[in-house]
This record gives C-alpha cells, sequence and structure tokens, in this order.
C-alpha cells in the first residue's frame, strides 16, 4: 500500500486576513490530547525491570531522600514499592520473608548483627543493634543509577500531579522565517557548544562547535520514527526568507512524488554531516506569504512547482456593528458575542432599521478596500483582523491612528490626495477630514491668524511658497480624531467611509 500523499500548502494573501490564525488551527489537527498517566502507571513502569534486590535498595533512597537513614522491616515491606513489586509478581504471602532473605543476603561478611550463610558477593546494606537497617556508605557509588531513576519518577510525579487530566503531544513544529533565518536554523549546521570544564580551570565554561540539527530535521527523524502519524512543518511568514538558501538540497526532496516511499523518491547528502537523507511521505508542509512583500517574487515559479497557493481575501462579513448608543448596549454586546458563530448569523437582523448611532464595521471596511484596491492595488486591501478586536468608538479611532493610517501612508508613499481619496477627505470641510493636507493647515493658520493690513503681508506669497516646498506630499492625521473630540464623536464621520 503506498502511503498517503503529502500537503504542501501556502496560504496567501493581504495583512490581517487571518493566515497566521489558519496555521494555528491546523496546529490543532496534528496535537493528540492524551489521557494522563495516573502515579500507579509511573509506579508499574519504575519497577517493571528491578529485581527485588533492586526494589529494596530504591526504598532505602526514598528514605534516605525524606532524611530517614535508618528503616526497619516492617517500614520497608509496607513502602508502596514493594507493595507494588508484590502485585506484579502476583504475591501476598511470605512478604517479611523477602525483605529479610535480601537484606541478610547482601550484608558484609563482618557484619556484627547479622549472621547468614549464603551472602552475596557484593554487600549493600547491614543492621544497628537496635534492629534497624542502613544502606552502607561505600554501596551508594553502585546505586547511582537507581538513584536516577528514583529523582526522574519524583520528577514525573510531581509534574503529573500539577497537569490538568490531559497533556498534549504535538506532532508539529512552528517557525517564523525572517531575513537571517537559514538552512543552519532549518536542516543543519555547525554550532557554539558550550561544555563544563573541571573546577581546576580559570573558566567556569569551554566553547566548541558541533554539527546540530534544524528545526525541520528533527521533525523529519520524528515523522520517520513513527510512519503510522501524520506530521507537520508550519512556517509563518516564508516569504521573510530567502526559500532557496533556508531548503536548500530539500527544496527538490519536499516535492510529494520525491518523497521516501513515493513514485520518483529521491534521497541526498546533507551539507553538513554528509548523511544521507530523505524526507517522509508523512510530513506535511503549510505556510502563509503576505502578498504585499514582493520581496521573492522572483521565487514564485520554484515555490508553484512544490505548494498548492490557497488565497485568503478579506471577510468583512465576519465583522459586527459598532453601536454608539447606550440604550443599544445589550444588544452590541450580544451581537459581539456572536463573533465565533455562523457569520451570516453575526450580522444585526433588520439592515434597513439602523439605527443612526450604528457604525456598520463590514461596511467601513469595504468601503476602504474598494477606494484602496482603485488606488494602490488589491494587494493594498486591508484585513478583516485590524478591526476584529473593535468593540467600542474609542477602539476604532486607535485602530484608525496606530494601524490603518500609517500602514496605508506607506503604501501610498505619503501622497495627500490618495489618503484623502480613500477616506473621503476631499469634499469634506477641514475640521472634519481625518487625513489633513499640511500644506492646508498651514494656509488656513496663516489666514486666521495675519492681519491683512499688516506690512507682513506683502511676503505672504513668498512665505506660502516656501511653504508648499517644504510640505509637499506631507499628511497629518487630524488632532480632533488623535483627541477623540469634535466632529469625531459623532458616527456620520465614519458613516461616510461605507
Amino acid at each position: 500500500m503506498s502511503p498517503q500523499k503529502p500537503t504542501n500548502i501556502i496560504y496567501t494573501g493581504v495583512a490581517g486576513t487571518g493566515k497566521t490564525y489558519r496555521l494555528l488551527q491546523i496546529a490543532r489537527q496534528y496535537t493528540d490530547y492524551l489521557p494522563r498517566i495516573n502515579d500507579k502507571d509511573l509506579l508499574g513502569q519504575l519497577l517493571q525491570e528491578l529485581s527485588w534486590r533492586d526494589v529494596v535498595c530504591l526504598i532505602f533512597l526514598d528514605f534516605k531522600s525524606k532524611r530517614q537513614d535508618l528503616v526497619k522491616v516492617p517500614e520497608i515491606v509496607n513502602h508502596e514499592f514493594f507493595v507494588s513489586k508484590a502485585a506484579q509478581n502476583a504475591r501476598d504471602k511470605n512478604l517479611s520473608n523477602t525483605a529479610w532473605s535480601v537484606l541478610q543476603m547482601h550484608t558484609p561478611a563482618s557484619s556484627q548483627t547479622v549472621s547468614y550463610k549464603n551472602r552475596a558477593s557484593q554487600a549493600y546494606f547491614d543492621k544497628d543493634n537496635s534492629g534497624a537497617w542502613y544502606l552502607l556508605p561505600e554501596s551508594m557509588d553502585l546505586l547511582s543509577d537507581l538513584a536516577q531513576q528514583l529523582a526522574e519518577f519524583q520528577q514525573a510525579q510531581r509534574e503529573n500531579n500539577s497537569q490538568n487530566q490531559e497533556f498534549l503531544q504535538q506532532r508539529f513544529s512552528m517557525v517564523s522565517f525572517h531575513q537571517a533565518y537559514g538552512y543552519e536554523e532549518f536542516v543543519e549546521g555547525i554550532r557554539p557548544v558550550m561544555a563544563a570544564t573541571s573546577p581546576a580551570t580559570n573558566s567556569s565554561s569551554q566553547m566548541s562547535y558541533a554539527i546540530q540539527d534544524g528545526a525541520f530535521l528533527k521533525l523529519c527523524q520524528r515523522a520517520a520514527n513513527d510512519p503510522d502519524q501524520r506530521y507537520a512543518m508550519l512556517i509563518d511568514e516564508i516569504n521573510r526568507a530567502n526559500v532557496s538558501r533556508v531548503f536548500g538540497e530539500l527544496l527538490s526532496l519536499i516535492e510529494p512524488d520525491k518523497r521516501a516511499g513515493m513514485t520518483n523518491a529521491m534521497t541526498v547528502n546533507l551539507a553538513y554531516s554528509g548523511r544521507t537523507f530523505s524526507v517522509p511521505a508523512n510530513v506535511d508542509i503549510y505556510a502563509t506569504m503576505n502578498t504585499q512583500d514582493h520581496s521573492l517574487a522572483p521565487l514564485d515559479m520554484a515555490l508553484r512547482r512544490r505548494f498548492r497557493f490557497i488565497d485568503c481575501p478579506p471577510q468583512p462579513e465576519l465583522l459586527p456593528i459598532l453601536y454608539l448608543n447606550q440604550d443599544l448596549e445589550a444588544v452590541n454586546s450580544e451581537t459581539f458575542n456572536s463573533k465565533t458563530a455562523n457569520p451570516a448569523e453575526s450580522r444585526y437582523p433588520t439592515e434597513n432599521s439602523y439605527p443612526t448611532e450604528a457604525i456598520d464595521l463590514a461596511k467601513l471596511l469595504t468601503g476602504l478596500n474598494n477606494r484602496i484596491a482603485q488606488t494602490l492595488g488589491a494587494e493594498a486591501q486591508l484585513g478583516h483582523a485590524f478591526l476584529w478586536s473593535v468593540d467600542s468608538l474609542e477602539q476604532l479611532q486607535t485602530a484608525l491612528i496606530e494601524q490603518i493610517i500609517p500602514q496605508l501612508a506607506q503604501a501610498a508613499g505619503g501622497q495627500v490626495t490618495i489618503l484623502q481619496y480613500i477616506f473621503q477627505d476631499e469634499q469634506q470641510p477641514l475640521s472634519a477630514q481625518l487625513i489633513q493636507d499640511s500644506q492646508a493647515l498651514i494656509n488656513n493658520d496663516a489666514n486666521n491668524s495675519v492681519n491683512p493690513n499688516s506690512p507682513s503681508q506683502l511676503f505672504a506669497g513668498h512665505q506660502s511658497f516656501l511653504g508648499q516646498s517644504m510640505s509637499t506630499g506631507s499628511y497629518k492625521i487630524n488632532t480632533d480624531l488623535l483627541d477623540n473630540s469634535a466632529e469625531f464623536t459623532k458616527p456620520f464621520v465614519y458613516q461616510r467611509l461605507y
């Protein structure tokens, strides 16, 4: 039976269309929710391969970790380790005799308190005159492995008791590409390793270099050892890095038909280690790409051959109506609570009866995007995430001031004419414009502050020329919008953006 064909998908779209959110949803498909291992099972795993001598030694080490060095036989027999081992062996009789036999067999021939003929070659225990047993100090080095197992068991117990009833097993790895991300982080590379040195040296650590596996190689190794499960590599912002450099020779291996076990399976020798490697067929690759970033446009054709591209357009229909009338506060709250429901049901049911004190965020985003597409192109549009968390007029103003206007200003190169067209400011009085022309403000201030009979009016034309030359293309966000005052407390200023 041939393996399932791998999935290679890149989700593309403008900023704020939920591409990264899709990756997080995909990650849930590659996450197993497993029942918590109870203490009884942990103990069973610890004791499974241990002999009675090991179990008794482990009991002494457990008491020693609790600062009790002297132990009597009833304490040993009643200890949970002894009881659990007896249950594993289906024993319920003569348990005290078993404990006595183990203790006496492993005492030194020089013991002054134990007389026993069939002693083992290695001594671990001895008894004092009160009848209490203890571990021989010289046996501690022999019990280092047991002590490590006990420490790991105790740590697992603590972690187990602090977790919920379920824990996660993730069959994915998620990375975010950036300009400096390379082959060494993704596949393999030579990296510095700090190693502890002996106390006799002056320095506390020493640097060496070793070949270490990257995120993708580690995931592939896990997938190769677990062929019945599917694994996923999740890459956010794949076009932020040089993909050819990051994948290196693996760019061919990730093609679905070039995977291990597939029709045209390929193997390569890795660049640093020289190991033979092929990408398992049970590894899926999902990535996101911001279409506003054209830095890797020449690589598009190379990616097209290896990935399916799925467009993620803005979804304004997911946005609610913002009610400013306090009497409608309950309705507004109910609308926002339905964001996770069916988008078609998240809108206010009687659209023709919208109150004037309401701002339809879906219409606002649609209107902006229509004008953005006309002037700056479809790739400059805004995603619905820019307004997703808006549930008050103040938050809408913050989204405009801190995110939407700066992004569009950068896309427009700061050209006031384009920005004012996008925000429907051309026919508005200066006081109601979201985006103001800095030169218009200068001229307006000059007209309001200069006495027409003043001699300085002789130079007014010269000042106007200088001001225009210094501020060509500059824009300014209306200070009333920044202060949430005057016209910008009223919904019609935002409704005209529809």
